[in-house]
């Protein structure tokens, strides 16, 4: 008997899809800026390495956001997303830390990555719960 993801209810019946979308958007963004990140200053030699897998993982983010959307039109895709669930934990965790490094305050640059966002205080407590949901199965 095969499992059932519930993962893909949460996502398009509970309104998982926002929390996942605006991860997915951060990340995006946290990769293009990723050369600029205060984890990077003593590493110089890294940087560019980095930087050359922050651009290839770009398309990836952006084919999954356009797949969660098109599940929302069509139904029949949704198990489609489960091919894309270690990239939303990855999108809700760097989202979740971005968060907590910006209410530390030490770094002016988490700040700046999530001014505009109204939604990543809240996010920010519904993340765990999102991260359970996307990896149900039964």
């Amino acid at each position: 008997m095969s499992q059932v993801w519930l993962g893909g209810i949460y996502l398009r019946e509970e309104g998982g899809y926002e929390i996942v979308l605006r991860a997915l958007n951060h990340y995006r963004k946290r990769l293009k800026l990723i050369g600029k990140s205060p984890e990077l200053k003593n590493a110089l030699m890294f940087v560019q390495i980095v930087i050359q897998e922050a651009n290839k993982t770009g398309p990836i983010l952006d084919q999954a956001i356009s797949k969660i959307k098109n599940a929302l039109e069509n139904p029949e895709t949704l198990n489609d997303l489960q091919a894309d669930i270690a990239l939303y934990e990855k999108a809700l965790n760097c989202y979740h830390s971005d968060i907590q490094k910006a209410q530390n305050g030490t770094e002016k640059f988490y700040l700046e990555l999530l001014s505009g966002n109204n939604e990543a205080m809240t996010d920010y407590k519904n993340i765990k719960v999102a991260l359970e949901k996307v990896n149900q199965f039964s």
